[in-house]
């Protein structure tokens, strides 16, 4: 087995594409529109999904807006330089909104951005993980 994707929610597709893409670097893999259901899937990642995990769009065209719930914890992405990566983020109007340092009780190096609907993606510097159960 392996993990295929993880779904999310958004109100707005196309500015939650161009987030993922033009923002994070991530390609569109596929989109496919559902007229009968009235809803997008748009698959978006940072490889093929033969060989990578992914991260499905959905968007339900009479829905613009979801509250998250207290259920939802974040994205994870391994980033070679934390800071820079969080300079670009910001300069493509991206939000920052836990800037680099260290995890609480730990000593791994992370960061946070939103997307535009709010979920949470962490950035963890990857190479210098001296606790490994982070």
């Amino acid at each position: 087995m392996r993990l295929l994707h993880t779904m999310v929610r958004v109100g707005d597709l196309e500015r939650s594409l161009a987030f993922y893409t033009e923002v994070l670097g991530m390609t569109l893999l596929r989109r496919r529109d559902y007229p009968e259901g009235r809803f997008t899937l748009a698959f978006v990642g940072y490889g093929e999904e033969s060989h990578n995990s992914v991260i499905e769009l959905t968007h339900n065209w009479d829905t613009s807006s979801y509250e998250i719930g207290t259920g939802y914890g974040h994205i994870a992405l391994g980033v070679e330089d934390i800071t820079t990566t969080c300079d670009a983020i910001a300069g493509k109007g991206g939000r920052v909104v836990r800037q680099p340092g260290p995890m609480k009780h730990g000593s791994t190096v992370i960061a946070f951005v939103e997307d535009p609907d709010g979920y949470r993606i962490e950035l963890i510097q990857l190479g210098r993980r001296p606790d490994a159960t982070a």
